[in-house]
């Protein structure tokens, strides 16, 4: 591919700006620019129904919305939490004061392990943080099960996970709480944003006080909050990408499946089952790049960035190797050695709604022959 062909592994989508101009003249005719404005209260309404949830609380980011639900179940002590996961997943838990435990991950999902969070267990453990990776919904049953057993709470990093059901409902439904992210790079994005799903409207009131440095009202403090409020043009712009959503994700479903065709046998490349108790929101395309394929994972990472094609290595390093987390005995490549394998040979390819079936094909076909040279 020439530089002008160059394909990122995610890009975000952008409405025709005609779309968007409506409404930026309704908030510019306002004067309401943040502070829970009519888009928030609108979108905030709109997001649950289509998530088939009862109460969500926006946030202007998804780790802002992780600290605080953390702050919101006054969590402390030690939480259980996957080493193969972006950053903020187990920043949230340093920026509360939380000793993160690393648990190994499940090797047909890369979800955090049962078997290994109930290993990981002390008297000073409080809670669990799984994370949906690439979307796939965790083991939240058995999950369910050893929090009910131990007297744990389970806080979801479901930042992958808009849109996803575990048979026939929603997947942010487990759990005492979930937290989405509205990331420009994910499938629903609000340029930066996030959300958190609450169980039950006093909840969701004292995540509101939280998110807005604890005001319960105009002269009342009732909690140490944080500036977390998503403004007004953020809210506006994840109206308009509701509106097109079932679009996109459809068209990340084709994309995923020509992948899958075209990959199917591929020696030594394999993808991530797809579960039929599921339904997915294809955020992510990883594949597994085994010891049998003519490339190393790193290999093939960079022949593909040499054509123009720029996949990512997600997630590399693993949490637990980074300088602040590599010092905890639930550290140690001996505790992980799904996690650290994986970190090893999984590559996420190119998907999002604008990549046409000729780029797939590209992408498909440079590595069948990087396969075979």
């Amino acid at each position: 591919m020439s530089k002008k062909e160059n394909v990122f592994v995610t890009q975000p989508f952008l409405p025709p700006l005609e779309e968007f101009v409506p409404y930026l003249e309704k908030i510019w005719e306002s004067k309401w620019l943040t502070n829970g404005g009519p888009f928030h209260q609108e979108l905030e309404a709109k997001l649950a129904e289509y998530l088939g949830v009862e109460h969500l609380a926006l946030f202007s980011n998804g780790t802002i919305a992780l600290i605080s639900a953390l702050q919101a179940l006054r969590i402390t002590g030690e939480v259980i939490t996957t080493p193969f996961s972006f950053v903020a997943t187990a920043h949230s838990l340093l920026w509360n004061n939380i000793k993160p435990v690393f648990a190994d991950i499940c090797p047909d999902t890369f979800n955090i392990s049962p078997r290994s969070i109930e290993a990981a267990i002390t008297p000073q453990t409080t809670a669990i943080m799984p994370v949906h990776c690439y979307g796939t919904p965790c083991e939240v049953e058995e999950i369910q099960r050893i929090a009910d057993n131990y007297g744990l709470k389970v806080i979801y990093d479901a930042a992958h996970a808009f849109g996803v059901q575990h048979r026939g409902q929603s997947v942010l439904n487990f759990g005492d709480l979930s937290v989405l992210s509205f990331h420009a790079t994910k499938v629903f994005n609000t340029f930066e944003g996030g959300a958190i799903i609450c169980p039950d409207a006093k909840t969701k009131k004292r995540i509101d006080y939280l998110k807005n440095f604890g005001f319960s009202d105009e002269v009342t403090v009732v909690a140490p909050g944080i500036n977390g409020k998503m403004n007004e043009v953020q809210a506006a712009f994840g109206l308009l990408q509701l509106k097109h959503v079932d679009q996109l994700i459809s068209r990340r479903g084709e994309i995923d499946q020509r992948y899958r065709d075209g990959l199917n046998e591929v020696q030594g490349v394999s993808c991530l089952p797809l579960n039929v108790d599921f339904k997915f929101n294809y955020s992510y395309f990883p594949i597994r790049v085994g010891r049998d394929y003519a490339l190393s994972r790193d290999g093939l990472y960079e022949a593909l960035k040499k054509a123009g094609i720029f996949s990512r290595r997600y997630f590399y390093p693993l949490i637990s190797d980074m300088p602040m987390y590599r010092g905890l005995s639930s550290a140690a490549a001996s505790n992980l050695p799904v996690a650290s394998l994986a970190s090893q040979q999984v590559l996420c390819l190119p998907i999002y709604p604008d990549l046409t079936n000729d780029q797939v094909d590209a992408v498909i076909d440079l590595i069948k022959f990087a396969a075979v040279i």
